[in-house]
């Protein structure tokens, strides 16, 4: 997914700012899901929310304001209620930053894991 980097993206030396490639990576995911013919507020209105249980990042080599960056979202695991993203960030193939991102299903009343709709287990078998 391509996004280019805006002012509002900066520190003031115009240098992204680390937690703005979060937001970069949860775009990806969003954009992933939606490919695959899913919508997170139908899922919702359905009953399953979508959160961020664990991640671990690496930032490598900073982005710049009006850069163009290649955000990727990859599932690499999914079991009974979550679910792993590989993501990168990368300038024109040069690795800035890196991140594994573990998702969880959560029942959207009571905010407890379940398990994945089927219909989204469809996608992995």
């Amino acid at each position: 997914m391509p996004i280019r980097v805006y002012m509002e993206d900066t520190d003031a030396g115009g240098i992204v700012y680390y937690v703005n490639y979060l937001k970069f990576m949860e775009r990806a995911r969003s954009e992933w899901l939606r490919q695959q013919g899913f919508n997170q507020q139908v899922l919702l209105n359905e009953g399953t929310q979508l959160v961020v249980y664990r991640l671990a990042c690496h930032y490598a080599k900073p982005a710049r304001l009006d850069d163009t960056l290649n955000v990727t979202a990859e599932v690499t695991e999914i079991g009974r209620c979550r679910m792993l993203f590989e993501q990168q960030a990368t300038r024109h193939g040069e690795l800035l930053c890196n991140a594994t991102v573990e998702i969880a299903c959560l029942d959207a009343k009571r905010l407890r894991p379940k398990a994945w709709p089927p219909s989204i287990m469809t996608l992995f078998n």
